[in-house]
């Protein structure tokens, strides 16, 4: 913006932004009521909005210093917007002042123009269309909340703004490095990445597929979220069979792309090792789950079907308890199987690690490193990864049931995966 003024004059340029951004805001109020015929309660709509902009703009450059003429104009508008108030209540019942705060921003646009960078003012602007456009959708979804929906996001708040910042930095056990602030902030960290999976699956894909419930549910956790997949599978029947095959490896793929946002938080370093090897697995995974559902589309065996809400709340102080138990647990155990045992003992520990929740295991070795080297903080991580995903083949098989036509699918899927993944272990380890 500031090279147009090099050609153009400032008070021309502003003057020309003011009446185009005025006049957008005042299409959107006519829109408004054109959706309400017969509705007589707006005071004006696009003409109206120009001229309030021009207005506040011929003011604001009449007297930038003292502002007065601005400020005495505001306050006339502000007087004249209170008597349209007063009739909407007495004749119309309209308690509604949305388009008097929105006739306010737009009077008050000139000197938010003028004085501010190009970014922000327009971002204003946005922001107002945006918001005046979204009435209907926010109503929609005020009815689609449950009713303890706002006690979630306060729980949330909680804990990451008022809970993470109080906790203490120092060592609760002498010579382990585990603190109240480090436990809380990876618990802070996973919910936080729940709680988004939760709300994508609740409010933006309410009615999503079976394949899109994997994605999403991956976000969450691929362990759950398989479990709850298999289940499904048995009332599904064998027509879904690739379908909810191709869902769970899906679930597989986001673990990883989950891990890869994890690490990055919490170790740079860390990540820089092992990302290749967490974006190759990630797109395998997703790869093979293509694979087999356009395979079984092609025959014809793919039927879509739609996943049922049943989404729970990721934010339950239980949730969080359990996952704050097993991060100490983990740092506990590692301390000692390094104190004891040392590299060795906690590369077995890892494939033993991948048989629970291996999150807790993996963001305690990011947190507390001491003197592991990043490769082998890699390898470990790799390791409870592909332990990980037979604990989720079994979970799939088992949950099926013995006679399921997932069976063929599973097997052959997640074994492509556990293949590729053990090879590039083991090509990390001869490297």
């Amino acid at each position: 913006m500031e090279e147009i003024f090099d050609y153009l004059p400032r008070e021309l340029v502003t003057f020309v932004l003011v009446t185009v951004f005025s006049l957008l805001i005042g299409l959107s109020q006519r829109r408004i009521s054109l959706k309400r015929e017969g509705e007589t309660t707006l005071f004006g709509t696009d003409r109206t909005f120009t001229f309030i902009g021009i207005l506040g703009y011929l003011l604001y450059i009449l007297d930038k210093t003292n502002m007065h003429l601005f400020m005495g104009g505001g306050l006339i508008l502000g007087i004249l917007l209170g008597l349209n108030y007063y009739v909407k209540q007495t004749q119309y019942h309209v308690f509604g002042i949305t388009t008097i705060v929105i006739a306010l921003i737009t009077y008050c646009l000139a000197p938010i123009v003028y004085t501010q960078p190009s970014w922000f003012y327009v971002t204003v602007v946005v922001v107002v269309l945006t918001l005046t456009e979204l009435k209907h959708t926010f109503t929609e979804l005020v009815q689609r909340m449950k009713s303890d929906e706002m006690i979630t996001l306060a729980k949330f708040l909680a804990i990451s703004g008022i809970i993470l910042p109080i906790l203490p930095h120092t060592n609760i056990i002498p010579g382990i490095n585990l603190t109240p602030y480090s436990i809380w902030l990876a618990t802070v960290v996973v919910s936080g990445i729940s709680y988004l999976s939760y709300l994508l699956k609740r409010y933006v894909f309410r009615e999503s597929g079976v394949l899109l419930s994997g994605v999403i549910g991956g976000l969450y956790s691929s362990t759950a979220t398989i479990s709850v997949l298999a289940r499904k599978s048995k009332k599904a029947g064998e027509g879904h069979a690739a379908e909810y095959a191709a869902a769970m490896l899906l679930a597989v793929s986001m673990m990883f792309f989950r891990f890869m946002i994890l690490i990055l938080i919490f170790s740079k370093s860390i990540f820089l090792h092992i990302y290749p090897y967490l974006l190759i697995m990630a797109l395998v995974a997703g790869g093979v789950a293509w694979f087999i559902y356009v395979k079984a589309k092609m025959r014809g065996e793919v039927t879509i079907v739609n996943e049922d809400d049943d989404s729970s709340n990721p934010l339950e102080f239980k949730v969080a308890l359990i996952f704050a138990v097993l991060f100490v647990v983990f740092t506990i155990i590692t301390h000692f199987v390094v104190l004891y045992l040392g590299v060795g003992g906690l590369k077995v520990l890892s494939f033993v690690a991948g048989c629970s929740d291996i999150t807790p295991f993996i963001l305690n070795l990011l947190q507390n490193p001491g003197n592991i080297t990043a490769s082998v903080i890699t390898v470990c991580c790799m390791q409870a990864i592909i332990s990980n995903v037979i604990v989720n083949l079994c979970y799939s098989l088992f949950f099926s049931g013995r006679k399921s036509s997932l069976r063929p699918y599973l097997l052959g899927g997640f074994g492509c995966v556990i293949g590729v993944n053990a090879i590039l272990l083991l090509v990390f380890y001869l490297l």
